[in-house]
């Protein structure tokens, strides 16, 4: 009972007063610190998944033992917020500053969230788990509100826009990641899991509707491969959603 009304009270180890620390004292294993450790937990979650993760898989990759890793993080919570803010940090942010147009910076930091989103898929779990709160995490952000800021809407519509396109993105992301990850699961390219998966809804009772007006819809998107379509796709959504903000745009 304890134990749960601990994890139930847990906040976010950005706001536990959990400095950035080496070790905790004397007998702290050499060779080790918390940057390696974060960079290996995302190697090991981009390549095993995140059901598969612990901290003795993380150990046994460190070649130390699983209480090493304790010395620099308390707890495994600790270190996927961690993990998570190290992935947002590969995001490349424009400069609100710059001398650029509004509709290219929010094209840019949706096309870098997506690749982010279907580059590490188990980020789409943890976004909706932790407060991510981390610096990285921060400064996305910070450009995000700043950018959607120069868009001209009214003030009351700023957060609705914000949510309109990066939930949008973080949608599209996740589903693209994960439809990777299950071809991968089942020896397949994207493109021979699709093939298969049309193949086995074909074959199912009552779907000869279905099958028809989606072939017809993708023949009208284009692409010769999944990839291509997911772009396209993606593209115009994005196009729909700026296209949207100028409309709603206050005189």
């Amino acid at each position: 009972m304890a134990r749960a009304a601990r994890q139930s009270a847990r906040t976010s180890v950005w706001l536990e007063g959990k400095e950035r620390r080496g070790g905790r004292g004397g007998g702290q294993p050499s060779g080790l610190d918390r940057d390696r450790i974060t960079a290996v937990t995302v190697r090991l979650l981009d390549a095993d998944g995140l059901a598969k993760f612990s901290m003795r898989r993380l150990a046994a990759e460190l070649n130390v033992t699983a209480m090493s890793v304790y010395w620099y993080v308390d707890t495994k919570d600790d270190l996927l917020e961690l993990a998570l803010d190290a992935a947002f940090g590969e995001l490349t942010l424009p400069d609100p500053e710059a001398d650029e147009d509004w509709r290219d910076q929010l094209r840019a930091l949706a096309r870098g969230y997506r690749d982010l989103l279907v580059r590490h898929p188990w980020l789409s779990p943890l976004i909706g788990t932790y407060v991510n709160i981390g610096p990285n995490s921060l400064a996305f952000s910070r450009v995000v509100q700043r950018v959607i800021r120069e868009t001209g809407l009214p003030a009351h519509g700023l957060v609705a826009a914000i949510s309109a396109v990066f939930q949008f993105v973080y949608g599209f992301g996740t589903m693209e990641g994960h439809f990777i990850t299950r071809s991968a699961a089942f020896g397949m390219t994207p493109d021979d899991y699709f093939q298969h998966a049309m193949s086995t809804v074909s074959q199912a009772p009552d779907t000869d509707d279905i099958v028809q007006d989606a072939s017809e819809l993708m023949a009208a998107r284009g692409g010769d491969t999944v990839e291509e379509m997911w772009g396209r796709d993606f593209e115009f959504a994005l196009d729909l959603l700026v296209a949207g903000i100028e409309a709603m745009r206050a005189p």
